[in-house]
């Protein structure tokens, strides 16, 4: 049983790296910023209007791979599930763009 959980939480340790927080350029004179990886239950207070996220699929994969575990899915999936990929341009982000 001790080894059971030592290897959990190893595990655990290893896996949360798979959300990738990113330094990115917002300002007209090109500043960084740092923009963490948000989800389900930070939505409000992690997510940035100024950025576009695409889906976390190493967390999606993990979160199914774990499920028996159920305190890594609800990490990843209400923490971790977007990763932040770029400054958001004019038009917006993803299909929804609209290009000038």
């Amino acid at each position: 049983m001790k080894k059971l959980v030592a290897l959990a939480l190893i595990a655990s340790i290893a896996l949360v790296g798979c959300g990738k927080p990113q330094n990115l350029p917002t300002g007209p004179k090109g500043e960084t910023k740092h923009y963490p990886t948000y989800g389900l239950f930070n939505e409000n207070t992690a997510k940035s209007d100024k950025v576009c996220y695409e889906l976390s699929i190493g967390n999606v994969v993990w979160s199914i791979i774990l499920v028996e575990t159920i305190v890594m899915p609800i990490y990843f999936i209400g923490w971790s599930i977007f990763n932040p990929v770029a400054a958001k341009p004019e038009g917006g982000c993803g299909i929804d763009a609209t290009s000038k």
